[in-house]
């Protein structure tokens, strides 16, 4: 082999190092989901003219490579340096060594060592480049094969999670739904915690293993209650989690447009999301879909004790009232929520799930005007210069960004500025263009300043703000919309943070 061969095969290698980094990030912070990694690799390198016009350079020349040895050399530079803003380690979703990444990097690793070797043997230093450019994929891949080992590797996690819910022997309430889990969870937690001792999984360990250890490291021998929120990317893993995580309680908040990016069609999310209506589960449903309405009436009718829970106003058996905040069970209030700081399905929902544990309702009644506030999802405060900052980063679904818009009015000060920091709604699937552009829409409608941030939704926000009244800014990170808050607004100004991206979005 040439000098000029041997640098290309081994510049592959060398630039493989940064660039595995930046793929390894997002297959973390995407939960190890193959092909994931190679649908955000072509985001990014469709993000903004310069990663385009550098994408094309970097194939043409893996390309050439065929037949010009040394050209491939470009492909190097390219791949090693890019995605521009992409970063190796992140800020906002940093790289973590933990032991599956590191079995994933060794994977990515063999495999990469295994083309490079085999484009030596062969003299065909454009195999080198063209798997360069492919390096997404092969983690993809590498995702794909460790698989098995990794689910055969929690096993044993699950089975003594198992064990530890028998020897307890607690009532499970599971909750699941397109939104309103974690609050529901929250909320259903504070009001049970004068009547039993009460343990919830944490934060969002909503999956196999976050489950299995929340039971492992936090249910001791006198816990009456386990309250479980289960999420689910497909068919099947709810049913899964079902089969060692019986639920006595089954909850299920709500169904939307949700994960629309891996599921498709809402018609999908709902048949998963069901899977937690396991035989003798007293189901616990928000009735503010139609689908789940009707859900609730085949239930019914097939034996099952239904709970129905509404926070628009519709026949249930615990409702609260979205303007009043009264919350109604069996035609009969029995508390006051605000309306203004907590969404009512959601703690409709509580109510209810309360209501399936045989509790009596009126033991709990002082509670609903007591509920604590989840972090980050419409959360507000007044900063020390006399802005009014409503938080609503952890929210990413179309109802709960109307329900943010209706805030920032109601927030609103005669005169003065409504501004609304946002990069879109993802996981929105084929409405994502449909949703991004309404949320724009409506959001220039009342607001005098929309900052729309990042690439990822860019085209569709400012196309559907057009439609509006507001200043519309784009700005490249939420970092540039806090300096521009800071140097814009003051007293009786409002400001909406309305969903947030880590920072391997493009």
């Amino acid at each position: 082999m040439t000098l000029w061969e041997w640098a290309v095969i081994l510049g592959c290698g060398a630039a493989s190092v940064p660039a595995g980094l930046r793929w390894l990030r997002i297959a973390q912070r995407e939960h190890y989901l193959a092909p994931v990694v190679s649908r955000f690799s072509v985001r990014w390198w469709t993000a903004g003219y310069v990663n385009r016009a550098l994408a094309a350079a970097a194939i043409l020349a893996a390309a050439a490579e065929w037949w010009w040895t040394g050209v491939g050399l470009i492909t190097v530079a390219i791949e090693g340096y890019g995605p521009v803003r992409l970063g190796l380690r992140g800020t906002t979703g940093p790289l973590v060594w933990t032991k599956r990444l590191v079995r994933v990097a060794v994977t990515t690793g063999v495999l990469m060592v295994a083309a490079l070797a085999w484009s030596a043997a062969s003299g065909r230093t454009g195999l080198s480049a063209v798997v360069l450019v492919m390096l997404p994929t092969m983690v993809d891949v590498a995702l794909a094969i460790n698989r098995p080992l990794e689910r055969a590797m929690s096993e044993k996690w699950v089975t003594e999670a198992a064990g530890q819910l028998v020897r307890v022997a607690p009532r499970v309430v599971a909750i699941t739904g397109s939104y309103g889990k974690t609050s529901t969870k929250l909320y259903l937690a504070h009001l049970l915690a004068g009547q039993a001792r009460v343990v919830a999984s944490p934060a969002s360990f909503n999956n196999r293993m976050g489950l299995a250890r929340a039971i492992n490291e936090r249910l001791t021998t006198d816990t009456e209650i386990f309250v479980a929120e289960m999420g689910t990317y497909g068919p099947g893993e709810i049913a899964e989690m079902c089969t060692w995580i019986p639920p006595d309680v089954a909850v299920i908040t709500a169904i939307g447009p949700v994960h629309l990016e891996r599921m498709r069609t809402e018609e999908r999310i709902l048949a998963c999301k069901r899977e937690i209506l396991t035989d003798g589960a007293t189901a616990v449903i928000g009735v503010d879909h139609p689908r789940l309405s009707e859900l609730a009436e085949r239930e019914a009718l097939n034996g099952r004790k239904v709970i129905r829970c509404s926070g628009a106003g519709n026949p249930a058996e615990v409702g609260v009232d979205p303007r009043s905040g009264a919350v109604i069970v069996e035609g009969k209030p029995i508390g006051l929520i605000d309306p203004g700081s907590h969404h009512p399905l959601n703690v409709a929902a509580a109510v209810g799930a309360v209501l399936a544990l045989d509790i009596d309702p009126v033991e709990v009644a002082p509670l609903p005007g007591t509920l604590p506030s989840p972090e980050h999802r419409l959360v507000t405060l007044v900063n020390d210069r006399g802005v009014t900052v409503l938080d609503d980063t952890f929210n990413a679904n179309p109802a709960g960004a109307a329900a943010a818009l209706c805030r920032l009015v109601e927030n609103s000060s005669p005169g003065g500025k409504r501004v609304v920091v946002t990069p879109g709604l993802v996981e929105m699937g084929p409405r994502r263009g449909v949703e991004n552009r309404r949320l724009a829409k409506a959001a220039a409608e009342v607001a005098t300043h929309l900052l729309v941030v990042g690439r990822t939704n860019r085209r569709d926000l400012v196309r559907g703000a057009g439609e509006g009244e507001a200043v519309v800014l784009v700005l490249e990170d939420r970092r540039q919309a806090v300096r521009w808050a800071r140097s814009n607004l003051d007293r009786g100004d409002v400001i909406l943070y309305e969903n947030d991206l880590p920072d391997h979005y493009p």
